[in-house]
Order: structure tokens, then C-alpha cells, then sequence
């Protein structure tokens, strides 16, 4: 076998490979020996059929068959003698493939780069001195109270007010006909909660209990259902009922019944713990963004475009699969705009995995397959019903593999933040305020 690794870029190679003609025959020959063994030719003894017989029926199937093992087994043996670490599939470039005659194929693939870490102990980070307040306790009462609120129903008015929880049954048509999910009954709406387009939540308010009250929606022409993009909606809307949220007085009583304490002072006192143990996690995570700016920014290469592209994708599958408030149609991203701010974060996150990867090969940081096992059962008795569905999905080795990796990037980086060198700093920007206002 005759070999020629070339170097394309330093994230980019192509392998030339030729192999001999006894090579390709011999592996002709022991494919149509296992095919002989395997099917029945009429007017022939099983196993006897001749080679010359068994071509003309399945020459074109084992000439493929014997392309796809030369190729794979030639190359994985390269691989595996060259110390090449592939993170893309080969693109496979092929001669035609005689079966007396020798056989050449090239194969242009992307492997990790060579990258040499330097200056990655006693990284220095600065951590703000925060405390937990009193009035972030006094805010995190107030979310508890929100989460126990109950609706009641209003009795000394028929008119919905904003603020209201309205019970709704609605119908909305276009061009005369209606369309799909234009219809609900028994629909709960908070008016001026941003619920509905602005134009039909203005419209319930002043809307009298009982009373059928007509509403017209424009859709804007860039509106995500097509179908309703720039059309005039007509609905039909009878509020069937009126409530109000109530929200349960903050004492002694309320600590009992919702927060399993004794008294308020306590449910507060475990409040505080709370915080303060998100905070100090926080913190260390703000820490580790740190270290993780501190390595890209002093380390300078090239990540191999086939892991961008795939973090990417991951990126923009869970951006879609996330549920927040979406901006009017009018100031949300294009397409375009948000695959490109997504591959920015991509490339970052790329560099950052295979410079924790090399750091951790350096530091022999393992992790065994214990591990894995008891990282798994942790997920699966936190997704409760989806446990077996999560369980199930781990039991592929692929899987089990990108956990590895997930571990030992977090152990390496746990060891650099022991490592890190930290100065506790007076806060610019209580980011925590920020946080917990955002929860």
C-alpha cells in the first residue's frame, strides 16, 4: 500500500491511497466466496455456483462491496498508524475499480489542530464581592406569593379590566372563512399580560361579561404563520367569565403552608441559603467564563469548520425549540442574522472544547466509566417519567461518549479555576440583581 498524507491547512488533510492489484483480488475473491455461501443459484448445489456466474448476476453489487471495504479498511488503518484524529466525514475522491488491477482513491477529511496550551495554570480572574440583600429575599417572597395566587371570580362588575384573567370563547375568520387555530373555547387570556396581538388584547378591555363583541386584527406582512401575513382577521368573542388573581397574605401562616416552615423568619432564613448558594454557584460560574475568555483570547488558531457547522445546528435547533417571548415581528432577527450571531457563539464554543480537551490530555484528567454510569443514573432519576426514554437514549455508545467529553470538560475545568489565581473585586454591576429579576 502506497500512501501520500498532505497537509491542506492546519485543520485540513487529504491521503492518497494506492493499493496493489493482488490486494483487490484477493478481496474479490473472498467476497464472492462469502456470497456463494450465502444465496442459491437455480441448476446449482449450494455453494457451487461459479464465480463467473455469480458476476453476472452480482457483479455490480460486489464491485461496490469491495470499493466500500478497501476504502474503509485502507483509510482506518492510516488513521489509526498516523495518529489522525477526524472530526468530519472523508469525502472520497475514487479511480474505477477493475478486479485484476491495482486500485487509488484519495480521501480529503478535517482532524482537531495541533494546539500548544501554554500559561494555562494560575490564570488570574476577578470575582465581585456580592451579597445576597434583603431586598432580593423580599423579592423571591414575592414570586413564591405569585406562584400560590389564585384566580377568583369578579362579582361587583361585568366589564373586563386590564389585569383581568378573562375565560373567552372566540372565532375568527378571513376573507369570510375561518383557519386553523383561529378557533378556542373556554380560552384563559390575562389582558395587557402580551398574551394576544396588541390590537385584540386593547379590545377585551371594556369587554361586558356574556356579550358577543366583534374585534379586527391586522397582521403584519411579516407575520411567521404566511397564511395570515398581512390579512385583516375578523373575530367573534364572548367573554364568558371574569377573574382576578388573589394573592395570599405573606406571614407566618403562608411560611407553613408554602414554604414548609415554621414561621416567616425561617422561610426567610432558607430563602437567603438559597440565594446564597446560587450566587456562590454563579460566581463560579462567572469565574470559569474567565478562564475559558482568558484561554481563546492567548491562544490563536484555526477551528475545523465541520465542528463550527455542527455546533451551529445544535445551536439553531435549541434556539427553535425554546419557548421565550418572542419580539414584534418587526424587531426579531432575520433568519440570517440569528444563524450568524450563532455560529459567532459557535466558533467560541469550539475553541473553548478543544483547548479544555488538550489542557485535559495534558493534566490526565480521566473519566471512567463509572462515571459516565453514575453521571447517567443522576439524569435519570432527575427526568423522572422520561427516565427509561433517557436511559434509552444513553445506552448508544455515541451518547455515552459525548458525555465523557462533557465530564471532563467540566472536571478540567474545576482544576483551573483551583488553579486560577482569584481577586475579589468591589462590583461595578450587581449582575446578580439582574439574574433574579429575570427568574
Amino acid at each position: 500500500m502506497k500512501i501520500d498524507l498532505d497537509e491542506l491547512s492546519p485543520v485540513q488533510r487529504k491521503v492518497h491511497i494506492e493499493l496493489p492489484a493482488n490486494e483487490v483480488a484477493g478481496e474479490f475473491s473472498r467476497a464472492y466466496q462469502d456470497l456463494g455461501k450465502r444465496v442459491r443459484i437455480k441448476g446449482f448445489r449450494a455453494g457451487k455456483a461459479p464465480r463467473s456466474v455469480l458476476q453476472g448476476i452480482y457483479g455490480d453489487e460486489i464491485r461496490e462491496q469491495v470499493r466500500s471495504q478497501l476504502v474503509e479498511h485502507s483509510l482506518g488503518e492510516v488513521i489509526k498508524d498516523r495518529g489522525l484524529q477526524l472530526v468530519s466525514r472523508p469525502e472520497i475522491e475514487a479511480a474505477e475499480l477493475q478486479e485484476n488491477g491495482d486500485f487509488s482513491f484519495s480521501a480529503v477529511f478535517e482532524v482537531k489542530p495541533e494546539i500548544d496550551v501554554k500559561n494555562y495554570l494560575d490564570i488570574k480572574v476577578k470575582k465581585p464581592r456580592i451579597a445576597v440583600t434583603d431586598d432580593q429575599i423580599d423579592e423571591a417572597l414575592k414570586r413564591l406569593q405569585q406562584s400560590h395566587a389564585r384566580l377568583e371570580p369578579v362579582t361587583d362588575r361585568m366589564v373586563a379590566e386590564r389585569g383581568d384573567f378573562i375565560a373567552v370563547d372566540f372565532a375568527g375568520f378571513v376573507d369570510g372563512k375561518p383557519f386553523s387555530g383561529g378557533k378556542g373555547d373556554n380560552y384563559i387570556i390575562e389582558i395587557g399580560a402580551g398574551q394576544a396581538l396588541p390590537q385584540f388584547d386593547d379590545a377585551l378591555q371594556g369587554a361586558k361579561q356574556g356579550e358577543e363583541k366583534h374585534i379586527k386584527v391586522p397582521y403584519p406582512e411579516d407575520y411567521p404563520n404566511r397564511g395570515l401575513a398581512g390579512k385583516t382577521a375578523e373575530f367573534s368573542v364572548v367573554v364568558r367569565e371574569i377573574k382576578q388573581k388573589v394573592l395570599p397574605t405573606i406571614d407566618d401562616e403562608f411560611a407553613k403552608d408554602h414554604g414548609e416552615c415554621s414561621s416567616l423568619e425561617e422561610l426567610k432564613r432558607v430563602i437567603r441559603q438559597r440565594l446564597e448558594a446560587e450566587l456562590a454557584q454563579y460566581q463560579k460560574e462567572e469565574l470559569k467564563e474567565q478562564i475559558l475568555n482568558h484561554l481563546i483570547e492567548s491562544h490563536s488558531f484555526e477551528p475545523p469548520a465541520s465542528m463550527v457547522e455542527r455546533q451551529t445546528r445544535y445551536l439553531l435547533e435549541r434556539n427553535a425549540s425554546a419557548v421565550p417571548n418572542s419580539p414584534e415581528p418587526e424587531t426579531a432577527p432575520t433568519a440570517e442574522e440569528t444563524r450568524k450571531a450563532l455560529e459567532t457563539r459557535a466558533v467560541r464554543q469550539v475553541q473553548a472544547t478543544l483547548l479544555v480537551e488538550k489542557i485535559s490530555q495534558l493534566e490526565r484528567i480521566d473519566v471512567e466509566d463509572r462515571d459516565v454510569q453514575e453521571r447517567i443514573d443522576k439524569l435519570v432519576r432527575a427526568a423522572g417519567e422520561r427516565g427509561k426514554t433517557l436511559r434509552d437514549f444513553y445506552s448508544r455508545s455515541e451518547a455515552r461518549a459525548d458525555l465523557r467529553t462533557q465530564i471532563a470538560f467540566e472536571r478540567t475545568l474545576d482544576f483551573l479555576l483551583q488553579q486560577a489565581t482569584v481577586e475579589e473585586v468591589d462590583p461595578s454591576l450587581n449582575k446578580v440583581d439582574d439574574e433574579n429579576k429575570k427568574s
